[in-house]
């Protein structure tokens, strides 16, 4: 039963500042972790955890947050994630030790896993029927900008504070969501109370997905398949995944109802909400690591870059519901959005190493138009045929396949850069020689330079020899990140034929049995 007035506004607010709380935490930790890396004396590699435990913790409970939702009561689920996942953000904020910090990174993905998810069920709930398209837009803002603005927020707080205070940020936020769920969320039946838990349905999707996404964030610097437990996982995740799927079909209370998958829309809205996963956080990757390795921006400065079209965004998507609802194709809208992301990877293609953070402006504004015409009606038009308990299990996992998207083109694209990386450098090291007018001209210059302040001819000519070392490094860094572009626009390009296999509705009506 929908609600009105001033309480539907104030459960919309509660529900997309939990899921900020969520999507936020899931970027603001790779700013800081240089100097955690300093404070605890870790590796790069050992710190990288931080990101990889809670990304893995988040996408296990993904698809089972729907279940859970039924069986403990939706509101329940909901406040008690909020909970958790704020008292963990204070003892993440205290940890005195890595392991620790870890620990308490992969509880905060746990309970960050059950927001996201039944936060959008809230709302659909929260909102009428005919207004689905609208809520589906404001529950957008918090998924599509959440990742964006992360850098940002936590460049911001790096700049007049200490690390710790990316995790006491949450307190706050969370303390208001949490009484705010538990004054104006109305509580819903445990459907599932009583019945039994199918708990070999848990352990094989922690083994699937947990594998499966270890994988994706661990593979690049392993060296993937040339590392025992890479391998391991990999093998993991397809035997528990194709399990997995087997004791779901065949048990009568499953944790995950693939039943819902006979919906064409939905079957097909999985594969296009992994797309936009894969354009969302890879590009999202991306241009921070070419900014900042590449172009010499602060995080800040990066943060602050991406930061105005995280605002068209914003300003957007009200619109994008209001068009819905007023009969315009999603299918159409999510076309716009896949070739504004393309012009966007097309013009980031050409960027130079003197391209300054005005040049970025106008792309990065061309994505955040995109992201609006792509979350919302690619949202819209996967749950559209789900009623009932399928919308919280459906949103479940239509979360998780974004999610997933989101770690395989982190993990394609880094990837990609490291071997078109070598391409490009052999490439250029061709011209690299003596037989190269162009290169004997600029090499003397060097030289000439160097000599002019104070070198002697040998010392300048070594100077030189380094220079042209760093121009060719830089040069093969702009041409690899050019190409990992191309990529990402590419596919999404590509992906415009998938939207018309879904089924053409004038807007999206949730039935009024859903509970």
């Amino acid at each position: 039963m929908a609600e009105v007035g001033l309480k539907k506004w104030i459960i919309t607010f509660t529900v997309i500042t939990a899921s900020l709380l969520e999507l936020i935490d899931t970027t603001i930790v790779n700013v800081a972790i240089p100097q955690i890396q300093g404070n605890l004396g870790a590796t790069l590699e050992d710190v990288a955890w931080l990101s990889t435990g809670y990304a893995v913790a988040n996408v296990i409970v993904l698809p089972m947050s729907g279940w859970l939702g039924n069986r403990f009561g939706r509101k329940n689920y909901f406040l008690t994630s909020i909970i958790v996942f704020t008292l963990v953000s204070f003892l993440c904020g205290n940890a005195t030790s890595l392991n620790e910090l870890i620990l308490f990174r992969i509880i905060q993905g746990l309970a960050g896993g059950g927001l996201i998810s039944t936060a959008q069920a809230i709302l659909i709930e929260t909102w009428p029927r005919e207004d689905v398209g609208i809520a589906t837009a404001l529950f957008g803002l918090g998924a599509v900008v959440g990742p964006t603005v992360g850098p940002t927020i936590g460049g911001y707080i790096l700049e007049i504070s200490s690390w710790p205070w990316i995790f006491y940020v949450n307190i706050p936020v969370g303390i208001l969501a949490a009484y705010c769920t538990y004054t104006f969320v109305r509580a819903t039946p445990k459907e599932g109370q009583g019945q039994p838990v199918d708990w070999w349905g848990i352990a094989l999707l922690a083994i699937a997905v947990g594998s499966l996404q270890t994988l994706l964030e661990k593979g690049e610097s392993e060296d993937w398949f040339s590392t025992p437990y890479i391998t391991a996982l990999a093998v993991a995740s397809v035997f528990g995944l194709l399990l997995f799927i087997w004791r779901e079909m065949t048990t009568d209370h499953p944790i995950v109802n693939f039943k819902i998958m006979r919906h064409r829309s939905f079957s097909v809205g999985m594969f296009t909400s992994f797309i936009l996963g894969f354009g969302l956080y890879g590009s999202v990757f991306v241009f921070p690591v070419f900014c900042q390795n590449l172009l010499g921006f602060s995080p800040l400065q990066t943060g602050e870059i991406l930061f105005p079209g995280g605002l068209c965004t914003i300003i957007m998507m009200p619109f994008i519901g209001i068009m819905l609802k007023k009969g315009v194709p999603a299918q159409f809208m999510a076309t716009f959005g896949m070739l504004a992301f393309f012009i966007f990877c097309w013009m980031l293609s050409n960027s130079t190493l003197q391209s300054g953070t005005g040049d970025f402006f106008w792309p990065l504004v061309i994505r955040g138009v995109g992201m609006a015409l792509l979350f919302v009606p690619l949202t819209t038009l996967a749950i559209q045929d789900l009623k009932g308990a399928e919308i919280g299990q459906g949103s479940g996992l239509n979360n998780m396949m974004r999610q997933l998207g989101g770690s395989f083109g982190i993990a394609a694209l880094t990837t990609l850069i490291h071997i078109r990386s070598g391409f490009h450098r052999s490439n250029l090291l061709s011209n690299v020689n003596d037989y190269n007018p162009a290169f004997v001209e600029r090499f003397n210059i060097l030289i000439k330079g160097f000599m002019a302040k104070g070198q002697s001819f040998m010392d300048a000519k070594i100077m030189a020899a380094k220079a042209m070392e760093g121009i060719v490094t830089r040069q093969t860094m702009l041409l690899t990140y050019d190409d990992a572009y191309w990529v990402a626009g590419l596919i999404m390009l590509f992906s415009i034929p998938l939207l018309y296999l879904q089924k053409f509705k004038k807007n999206v009506e949730i039935p009024a049995d859903v509970h």
